[in-house]
């Protein structure tokens, strides 16, 4: 039986306030990559795990594939522990279960040795992450948020490839109107068509998802909006989310941003965004636009997402939801208003 090599991936620090569990796994899916894990297994291990909820967690794991891992996971402790009493196992197995794990030297905790990994041992400081975005044509090509537009301008006229589009720098500032519910609107570059909040697993994390909806609250109750024809969708990853988004009354302000709940699981991630409106498409293919998605997902290659969509990012909920606001991934939030409150 041939066994996989263990990669074993130390997290130390903790998340800065702000930082979500998406810009720390496209962080991870970018270093990963570059390693090279393919038919590798990835504990992801250290001081800095015990600081992860198990949504956090969960948001690292799925994205495996991404990463070109077989598998990554993480070492059962107490947050393992918490999970099992959450979802109503027995007490008394659940005690059981410790208790073997602990007696077996398979429980994590401070006293225990690092393990000795087959594989090499990476390292991340979780202070470092920043939040960051991919794209825009694969999921590890990761971008920082602060340099997102700058990236951006590069990829229009860089060669042709998975960060380049081979535009002349004359035709970057080209632009094509239309008509859309009886308004013109002009389109530039970069202006973003789809914001999806979509993906089983990222859209499960009640951090990230929470986010987005006190980020929506806050746009409308300064009267901001999102251009109508940029298509909008929320697809949880769970019913779970949409009860608390009714608890936690934010759900009426997502509704408002456009961002209705379309269904559950898995639907821009795999292509199931539907038609964008045909006044936009026609203007994006006979102007040979460069027009954008933005979603929370973790697919993002070319043509996946959308046909006429060829800059495609990921970003966690609450960018997406910011994006949608901006209208346009050629953006500097640093620099740039959202827009005018009432």
């Amino acid at each position: 039986m041939v066994l996989p090599q263990v990669v074993g991936f130390k997290f130390t620090g903790h998340l800065q306030q702000g930082v979500t569990a998406t810009d720390l796994v496209l962080t991870c899916v970018d270093m990963l990559r570059k390693r090279g894990v393919v038919g590798k297994f990835v504990e992801f291990f250290g001081p800095g795990v015990k600081s992860l909820s198990l949504a956090d967690r969960a948001t690292i794991a799925n994205m495996a594939p991404e990463y070109g891992a077989t598998m990554g996971y993480f070492p059962i402790d107490e947050r393992t522990i918490e999970y099992l009493n959450l979802t109503g196992r027995d007490s008394g197995d659940v005690k059981m279960i410790e208790t073997y794990l602990r007696e077996q030297g398979m429980f994590a905790d401070a006293s225990r040795p690092d393990p000795t990994y087959s594989g090499d041992v990476m390292h991340l400081d979780l202070t470092s992450v920043e939040p960051t975005l991919s794209g825009p044509k694969r999921p590890h090509d990761r971008v920082s948020f602060a340099n997102m537009k700058k990236d951006f301008n590069s990829c229009m006229t860089n060669k042709v490839g998975f960060k380049g589009f081979g535009y002349q720098e004359a035709d970057t500032k080209r632009t094509q109107k239309f008509t859309y519910e009886g308004k013109e609107y002009e389109f530039n570059h970069g202006d973003v068509v789809i914001a999806a909040i979509t993906s089983c697993t990222n859209t499960s994390n009640p951090d990230v998802m929470l986010a987005a909806g006190l980020l929506a609250k806050n746009a409308v109750e300064k009267g901001l909006t999102t251009k109508p024809y940029i298509k909008k969708s929320l697809s949880p990853g769970s019913h779970v989310v949409t009860e608390y988004y009714k608890i936690a009354g934010v759900e009426k302000y997502m509704d408002q941003l456009g961002f209705t709940t379309a269904g559950y699981g898995c639907m821009t991630c795999i292509g199931n965004s539907g038609e964008i409106p045909d006044a936009v498409q026609n203007a994006i293919i006979e102007g040979n636009m460069v027009a954008a998605a933005v979603l929370s997902g973790n697919r993002n290659f070319e043509g996946r997402v959308h046909p006429h969509t060829r800059a495609n990012y990921l970003a966690s909920p609450p960018l997406v939801v910011a994006y949608a606001l901006a209208g346009s991934v050629n953006f500097d939030f640093e620099t740039q208003p959202l827009g005018n409150d009432k």
